[in-house]
């Protein structure tokens, strides 16, 4: 275990056994179990099982390589929503080997790393963080005079599953972008042979890579994924649809320039540049830095960096995409709010025409003196023109 712990584990202890041991409550590890079943998209009802199964595990190996990235990632991993829940996650595993983590170095970490893989064949989990640089016979990145492609797959062979944490290990990321200097790939374009989980974003949400640690834990496998490799109860729906703003983009009511009054007044960031049209995430519902924000929340557009390629397809940031799904962006995008305002304002005065017919009725009649509403449930019975039975 990298981080040093007063109480550490011992041989053959259960989860359940150690985290009683070191004063974590029922209730604190009963309401992280029902949190990470939220985030699964499990329901309350599966919580028993997690509950059981983090109980009687014993404590499995994750080896973390870092390849060609800038440590955002990491950053960002070990931010998770909450003290209890980050200290729940270190105890939940044996990070055995995390060169940015681990208080060793040079020969002592690369010790680390094989004597975790001799130890824990077949069994640990892989996280890897970084692209894979293949040009020049990979020399843009090395690690202990090897190269990240050599490490890469050395550790996956003896792996139970890989997951690939942000862009970078996802497809390359920036490094992997036109003209692509490095020929950085992804992960899953090196292993072939084991499961890979794609956690998207640059950086990624913490509790993502949480929420899928625990699921394997729980269930002895990788959570249901999408056709890119990332896991479902994450990236199954786009920030579009989950979006607190989506209102005003039916409403055609747009941010037009940064810091105007639309802006000021919290709506759509379209035509600014906002991706989440074509972007899957779980941003809007998890957020980051426990749970305080995300980048829409805090006026930024949206620029779609869960998606592959994204440094190509969506750039420069700040232009629109070329359309939206079911709507075409320049003929829609700027009419919508015309169109569905036009549409409310000839309901508005066909009611409005209505209704003064019908008072015009109720006075000729002497029914009602003054009619400023119609009673709910009374339209079908107030007379017609044809007869005082409201019938034809």
């Amino acid at each position: 275990m990298i981080f040093p712990s007063s109480l550490p584990w011992t041989e053959d202890q259960s989860l359940g056994e150690h985290l009683a041991g070191s004063g974590v409550s029922r209730r604190d590890f009963l309401a992280f179990c029902g949190e990470m079943a939220v985030i699964l998209g499990l329901g309350s009802t599966l919580t028993p099982q997690i509950v059981k199964a983090l109980e009687q595990t014993r404590r499995p190996s994750v080896i973390w390589l870092q390849l060609q990235e800038c440590t955002g990632c990491v950053e960002s991993v070990i931010r998770t929503a909450e003290p209890t829940i980050g200290d729940l996650v270190l105890d939940l595993i044996s990070l055995d080997y995390n060169h940015t983590l681990m208080a060793a170095a040079g020969s002592a970490a690369e010790s680390a790393l094989h004597q975790a893989m001799e130890e824990n064949d077949g069994q640990y989990l892989l996280l890897v963080t970084g692209s894979v640089p293949l040009n020049e016979d990979g020399i843009y990145t090395t690690i202990g005079g090897r190269t990240a492609k050599e490490v890469l797959e050395e550790a996956a062979e003896g792996a139970a599953a890989v997951i690939a944490i942000g862009a970078c290990a996802h497809w390359g990321n920036i490094q992997a972008s036109n003209p692509n200097p490095t020929g950085a790939v992804g992960v899953s374009q090196i292993v072939f042979d084991k499961p890979v989980v794609n956690i998207a974003g640059c950086p990624p949400i913490a509790d993502v890579v949480t929420a899928t640690l625990v699921h394997y834990l729980t269930f002895g496998r990788v959570p249901d994924l999408d056709a890119d490799g990332r896991p479902l109860f994450a990236y199954g729906a786009r920030i579009h649809d989950q979006c607190p703003r989506r209102a005003h983009f039916d409403a055609g009511q747009f941010v037009e320039e940064f810091d105007d009054d639309s802006a000021r007044r919290g709506w759509c960031l379209y035509k600014v540049g906002c991706k989440g049209p074509a972007c899957f995430s779980p941003c809007p519902i998890f957020q980051w830095n426990t749970r305080t924000n995300w980048p829409i929340g805090a006026g930024h557009p949206c620029i779609g960096c869960t998606e592959r390629d994204f440094w190509d397809r969506y750039t420069p940031f700040y232009d629109r995409l070329p359309e939206v799904a079911g709507f075409g962006v320049e003929s829609t995008a700027d009419t919508i709010g015309f169109a569905l305002a036009a549409g409310a304002t000839a309901g508005v005065a066909a009611h409005a025409v209505a209704t003064g017919v019908h008072r015009a009725r109720m006075r000729h009649r002497g029914e009602y003196s003054r009619i400023d509403v119609i009673p709910p449930g009374e339209e079908d019975e107030l007379p017609n023109e044809e007869g005082d039975d409201g019938q034809n």
